[in-house]
C-alpha cells in the first residue's frame, strides 16, 4: 500500500495531517504502522480529553494559554510577568503555572464554585478590563475548555499525565500555481502513551516571509507572491515547518536545461525549474582563476600562475586539484579554524593562555589540515583533550573558548553547541527555547557534559594543565533543581561513562550518523566558497530557520560523510560544479534571487585575505606585529600586548576592513561589508601607499617593457587578474601619454586599480 502524507495523517487522525520534523524517516515508520492497522487509537477533531471527563491542566488548559498568546513574551510569559500574573514563557514550568493560576488569588483567577465568575474567564472574553482584550468568545472551544476544567475543582494532573513528544503536519510542501491559491495545513500531536489528538485550534501559526505566502489562525496559507518561503506551527515545546513554493506566471519561462557536472548542479537545478528561475551563465576563465584562487588559496593569482592557466589548457579541474594540494589551502582552512576556536595568544590574565599555549594549539590544527585529517576525527580530539595546553594543543579548546580564569561550563557548552552543531542552545538557560526544540532538560543535561572541566597552574605560570575532576556532580536544573546527569541533543537517556562523559560526547558528535554535526560542517564549507550558507546564518540551524535547499543541504552533508569527513573531498565537488562556477552577471529571470545560488553573489574580501592579495600584487609581505617578517595574514592570529584583555585585532587594516576581534565564537564577529572607512584606507592609508613603489617593482616593469600598453596589461593582471579591455587601455595610455619610461604615472594607475570595488570583491 502506497499512502501520500497527507492520505496517512487522515488514516492517523480521522481528519487529515503528517511530519515536517527532523525524524521523517522515524515518522514515516508510525504511520505505516497505524495505516495497516498495527495500532489504531485515533482522537476526533474535537476532543480535548483524553482520559477522563475533567480537561488536564498540561494537556488542555495550558495549550489554550499558549494560543491566546497568555504565556508569550509580550504578555503573562515577561520575565516578570504583566498586571501581576506571571507565566512561565510558554509554559516551561506547568507547575509553576498551576499554582499562579489556582492558589496565588484563591478564588479570584480560579473560582471552582461559580466557574463563570473566575477571573480567568471574564478577562479573557473580555467582561473585565484586560490589558490584553478579548481573547475569545464564550462560544469558543477555549472557553468550554477552560470552563469545564475549573467547574470539575481545577484539578491539578497527577506525575503519570502523558506528555507530548512529537508535533506532526499534514503537508511536506505547498506548492501554488497562482498568487490567492489557498490551502489548510493541519497540526497533530503524539503522546508518550502514544495516544494522537488533532491540535490546529491550539497551534500558533507565522509565515518566515510574507511578502510570499502568509497563514492564519486557522493553519489556511494564502499564496502572496512568487517565490518560496516556510510556514511554521508550534504546540506545545515543538515549532515545525513546512515549506511554500509560489510559482511565478509560467508565460515566457523556457527552462534552458543547462548541463550538470554534478549532483549539486542536480539539485539546485531542480529547485530554481520549480520556482521558474534561469540560472547565469558560466564566468569567463580569468574570472574563475581569480575566484578560485581566492576561495582555496586565500590571494589573488601571481602573474605566472595567470600565464600558465591561461596560455595553458585551462583545465579548470586541474587548477582546482592544483590548489587543493598546496599547504596554502590548508593555512586558510587553519586560519578559518582558528577564528571559530577563537585563537587569541597574550599574558593577561583573563584570557589564561600565554602565546605558546596559542602558538601550540595553532600549529597543531595546521598539521590536521595540512595532513588531510577526517574533520571528524579532528574535532574528537579536541573534545576529549587533557593536559599541558603548552605541550597539548588540542587541550586549549577549553582555554580559548572561555578567555576567563576559570572554566565556565555554561559559556562553554552554549560556544560549544554553536560551534560543532551551529545550534544556539542558550535560549534555553532559563526557558524552552521559542523557535527550536531544545527545552532547560536538553540545555542544562548538555552542560553537565562539561561541569566537571578544571583547570589548573602548571609546573611554569605560563602552563594551565586541563583536567576533567570525575567528583563534580552534574548541573542542576534551575527551576526545580533536579540534578541532569549529561544526555546529547536530542537524546533520551543520559550517557554512560566511566568518569569523564566527553568520551560519550565526542563520539555521538562526530559520529557518521549525526546529521547535525555533518550537516553544520557541510553549511560552514558551502558559506565559504558560494558566500552564504543553504543555512544562513550557519551558526543559528533551527527548525525555524530551515535551508533555503533542503536536499541540497542533505546532499552535501551525506557526501562529506561518504567522504570520511575529508574536507578536499566535498570542496572539490563544489568548485568543480557548475553553481560555483556561475557569473556574477544576473539575467532578466534571476536579477531578484538572493538564496538560490542562481548566479554568483559579490563578495568582499576578508581582511587577511585583501592584506594578502595586497602583497601578491605588489611582491611586499605584511609587517604583521610579535610575528616574523613575511608572515602572511592568513597565518597571523591576535597576540596581545596589554594586561586587560578584551577585542586584539593585531594591525589597524585587520579592524578596519572587518577582521574578527574572536571576543565571541559567532560567525558574525567576521565582518566583510564594505564601509567609508575601509575606502579611506586604500585611498589614503599606507597599506597601499608604502607599496606602490615597494621593491622597485614599477621602476622594473616600465624599464623591461618597450611599450605603455605592456605595462598596464602586467598592472591589471596582477591587480585585478584579468586583461584590460582595448577601451581601458586607450584611456590609460591616454594618461600615461610622453611619459612612457617614468613610472610615476604607473603608480597612479597601480593605485587606481587597488581602489576599484573589482579588487577589493570576489566575483
Amino acid at each position: 500500500m502506497t499512502l501520500s502524507l497527507e492520505s496517512m495523517f487522515k488514516a492517523i487522525f480521522n481528519n487529515g495531517v503528517a511530519s515536517i520534523t527532523p525524524h521523517r524517516r522515524k515518522l514515516s515508520l508510525i504511520l505505516a504502522v497505524f495505516v495497516v492497522g498495527i495500532a489504531s487509537t485515533t482522537v476526533a477533531a474535537n476532543e480535548n480529553v483524553a482520559d477522563s471527563d475533567a480537561p488536564s491542566f498540561r494537556r488542555d488548559v495550558m495549550p489554550v494559554f499558549f494560543r491566546a498568546g497568555c504565556n508569550a513574551g509580550s504578555c503573562h510569559g515577561a520575565a516578570s510577568g504583566k498586571d501581576g500574573f506571571m507565566l512561565s514563557l510558554f509554559g516551561y514550568d506547568p507547575k509553576g503555572d498551576y499554582h499562579r493560576t489556582v492558589n496565588e488569588m484563591v478564588g479570584r483567577r480560579v473560582n471552582t464554585a461559580v466557574p463563570e465568575q473566575s477571573l480567568l474567564l471574564l478577562k479573557s472574553t473580555g467582561k473585565v478590563a484586560h490589558t490584553g482584550g478579548k481573547l475569545f468568545d464564550e462560544s469558543s472551544e477555549y472557553y468550554e475548555t477552560l470552563y469545564r476544567w475549573i467547574a470539575a475543582g481545577a484539578p491539578d494532573d497527577s506525575d503519570s499525565v502523558p506528555d507530548t513528544v512529537e508535533v506532526i503536519l499534514s503537508k511536506e510542501r505547498f506548492l501554488f500555481e497562482k498568487k490567492g491559491a489557498k490551502d489548510r495545513l493541519r497540526v497533530g500531536a503524539i503522546a508518550s502513551d502514544g495516544s494522537k489528538r488533532l491540535v490546529t485550534s491550539l497551534a500558533r501559526f507565522h509565515s518566515n516571509n510574507e511578502s510570499v505566502a502568509t497563514i492564519d489562525d486557522d493553519g489556511i496559507v494564502t499564496a502572496v507572491g512568487p517565490g518560496d518561503t516556510y510556514v511554521f506551527a508550534r504546540y506545545n515545546r515543538f515549532t515545525v515547518g513546512v515549506e511554500v513554493i509560489v510559482l511565478p506566471p509560467a508565460e515566457g519561462f523556457d527552462w534552458p536545461d543547462p548541463p550538470a557536472t554534478n549532483y549539486i548542479d542536480q539539485l539546485v537545478y531542480d529547485r530554481l525549474q520549480k520556482l521558474r528561475i534561469t540560472p547565469s551563465g558560466l564566468c569567463d576563465d580569468e574570472t574563475f582563476l581569480r575566484r578560485v584562487t581566492l576561495d582555496l588559496a586565500g590571494r589573488t593569482p601571481t602573474v605566472d600562475e595567470y600565464r600558465e592557466f591561461m596560455d595553458g589548457d585551462r583545465d579548470r579541474a586541474a587548477k582546482i586539484d592544483e590548489l587543493l594540494a598546496n599547504d596554502e589551502f590548508a593555512d586558510l582552512w587553519t586560519a578559518l579554524w582558528a577564528e571559530q576556536l577563537r585563537i587569541i595568544g597574550g599574558n593577561y590574565a583573563p584570557a589564561a593562555t600565554h602565546v605558546k599555549a596559542a602558538m601550540s594549539f595553532y600549529e597543531w590544527i595546521r598539521k590536521q589540515m595540512r595532513s588531510g585529517r577526517p574533520l571528524n576525527e579532528f574535532v574528537e580530539e579536541m573534545v576529549v583533550a587533557s593536559g599541558s595546553n603548552l605541550t597539548n594543543g588540542p587541550a586549549n579548546l577549553y582555554t580559548m573558548m572561555v578567555h576567563a580564569p576559570r572554566f565556565e561550563p555554561k559559556v562553554f557548552a552554549a560556544d560549544f553547541s554553536q560551534v560543532f552543531l551551529g545550534v544556539q542552545i542558550q535560549c534555553a538557560e532559563c526557558h524552552n527555547h521559542p523557535f527550536d526544540r531544545w527545552t532547560q532538560d536538553d540545555y542544562y543535561s548538555f552542560v553537565s557534559f562539561f561541569a566537571g572541566m578544571k583547570r589548573k597552574p602548571g609546573v611554569e605560570p605560563r602552563e594551565r594543565r586541563i583536567f576533567y575532576d570525575t567528583s563534580t556532580p552534574p548541573m542542576k536544573h534551575v527551576v526545580d533543581k533536579r540534578p541532569m546527569p549529561p544526555r546529547v541533543l536530542g537524546g533520551v537517556e543520559p550517557v554512560a561513562s566511566d568518569g569523564d562523559p566527553r568520551k560519550e560526547l565526542a563520539k555521538w558528535l562526530t559520529s557518521p550518523d549525526n546529521k547535525m554535526f555533518s550537516r553544520n560542517i557541510a553549511n560552514r564549507i558551502w558559506a565559504q566558497l558560494l558566500g552564504k550558507g543553504i543555512v544562513e546564518p550557519v551558526d543559528d540551524i533551527r527548525v525555524s530557520n530551515p535551508p533555503v535547499n533542503g536536499p541540497l543541504l542533505d546532499a552535501i552533508s551525506d557526501r562529506l560523510v561518504e567522504s570520511g569527513f575529508d574536507l578536499r573531498t566535498l570542496v572539490r565537488d563544489i568548485c568543480n560544479s557548475r553553481v560555483y562556477q556561475l557569473s556574477v552577471q544576473p539575467n532578466a529571470s534571476n536579477k531578484g534571487d538572493t538564496r538560490q545560488f542562481s548566479h554568483a553573489y559579490l563578495r568582499h574580501l576578508r581582511a587577511d585575505v585583501l592584506l594578502d592579495s595586497v602583497a601578491t600584487a605588489t611582491g611586499m609581505q605584511a609587517s604583521l606585529p610579535k610575528f616574523a617578517a613575511g608572515t602572511r595574514a592568513i597565518n597571523y592570529f591576535p597576540i596581545s600586548g596589554g594586561d586587560t584583555g578584551g577585542p586584539n585585532y593585531g594591525t589597524p587594516f585587520f579592524k578596519t576592513f572587518g577582521r574578527s576581534s574572536r571576543a565571541t565564537i559567532c560567525a558574525c564577529e567576521t565582518d566583510t561589508q564594505p564601509t567609508l572607512s575601509q575606502a579611506l584606507h586604500l585611498a589614503v592609508g599606507e597599506t597601499i601607499q608604502k607599496r606602490l613603489w615597494a621593491n622597485g617593482e614599477i621602476r622594473k616593469l616600465v624599464a623591461s617593457k618597450e611599450q605603455p600598453e605592456q605595462v598596464i596589461e602586467e598592472l591589471f593582471v596582477r591587480t585585478l587578474s584579468r586583461q584590460p579591455t582595448a577601451e581601458e587601455v586607450a584611456d590609460l595610455v591616454a594618461v600615461v601619454g610622453d611619459s612612457a619610461k617614468d613610472p610615476k604615472p604607473y603608480e597612479d594607475i597601480f593605485w587606481g586599480l587597488f581602489n576599484s570595488t573589482e579588487f577589493s570583491f570576489n566575483h
